[in-house]
């Protein structure tokens, strides 16, 4: 069965990318900085903070969960959301890793 072109990637490329394709969008870095700003787990509706519907809210937070870059978890009707720390943890050092390789001072045309 022939390859997808991402299944010629290795495995820690394929994560970069998905953590990079997680924060491709200024919704979902909204929401992380949000997160990250009240520092407690939030139960209720996060669209109340961002100008955006309900429902592409909702999708962001599918997208950031699905990353793991956050945790959801139903309590009765609401779903209370946290930042996953060891995930943002994770995050961090690949940025800096990645950072670093691509920095090539004297190097650039």
């Amino acid at each position: 069965m022939p390859q997808t072109k991402n299944e010629l990637f290795s495995d820690d490329l394929r994560h970069k990318a998905m953590l990079f394709k997680a924060l491709a969008h200024p919704a979902r870095v909204a929401i992380l900085e949000y997160l990250a700003t009240i520092k407690t787990c939030m139960t209720g509706n996060i669209s109340d903070e961002l100008p955006l519907s309900r429902t592409t809210v909702n999708q962001h937070l599918k997208e950031l969960k699905q990353a793991g870059l956050i945790k959801g978890t139903v309590q009765g009707a609401k779903t209370n959301y946290c930042l996953n720390p060891d995930a943002v943890k994770a995050l961090n050092a690949c940025c800096i890793e990645f950072l670093k390789k691509i920095d090539v001072p004297n190097l650039y045309c």
